[in-house]
C-alpha cells in the first residue's frame, strides 16, 4: 500500500517526525511530502495518508500547513474513501489550544469525507518524551492497521 506522509511545520520538528515515521513504515511505499509543496489535487484516495502537523501561536496552523488547509477549504474536494492518521505536535502549557493545529486539519479532512483511523497522537513538547520516539511507537501501531 502506498503511504503519503504529509507534514506542516513551523520550526522543522514535524519534518523530523515525518522522516522517522517513514523509517518505521518500510513495508510500504512511503512518500514524505511538505504540505507547502503538495497540491490538494494530488490527493489520491487510494493512498493512506499520515498527517503530521504542529501548532503555532495561539492554536493556529503553522506556516507550513496554511496553504494546504486553505486549498482544502476553497476546493472542497470529495475525500470519500481516503483513510488517514494524525500526529499532532504541541505544548500542554497552552491548555486551551494544545495540539489544535492537528485537530484543525483532521476536522477538515473528516468534513470532506475522509476517515481518520488509529489514535490521534498528540505530542507534548513540555514532556520528557522526544517527538521522534513517540512517533516511532505510534507509527508501528498505525502500520499494523494497514495490513490487508
Amino acid at each position: 500500500m502506498a503511504v503519503v506522509v504529509l507534514f506542516g511545520s513551523e520550526t522543522g520538528t514535524a519534518e523530523e517526525v515525518a522522516d522517522k515515521i517513514a523509517e518505521v513504515m518500510t513495508d510500504h511505499d512511503v512518500d514524505v511530502r511538505d504540505m507547502l509543496e503538495y497540491e490538494v489535487s494530488d490527493i489520491d484516495t487510494d493512498d493512506f495518508h499520515v498527517i503530521i502537523c504542529s501548532t503555532y501561536g495561539e492554536g493556529e496552523l503553522p506556516t507550513g500547513a496554511g496553504p494546504f488547509y486553505d486549498a482544502l477549504v476553497e476546493d472542497g474536494p470529495n475525500l470519500s474513501g481516503l483513510r488517514f492518521a494524525m500526529f499532532g505536535l504541541g505544548d500542554r502549557v497552552y491548555e486551551d489550544t494544545f495540539n489544535r493545529g492537528g485537530e484543525i486539519i483532521a476536522d477538515k479532512l473528516v468534513e470532506l469525507g475522509a476517515q481518520q483511523v488509529g489514535e490521534h497522537a498528540r505530542h507534548d513538547s513540555s514532556s520528557n518524551v522526544k517527538p521522534k520516539v513517540q512517533a516511532a511507537e505510534w507509527a508501528r501501531d498505525i502500520t499494523a492497521l494497514l495490513v490487508p
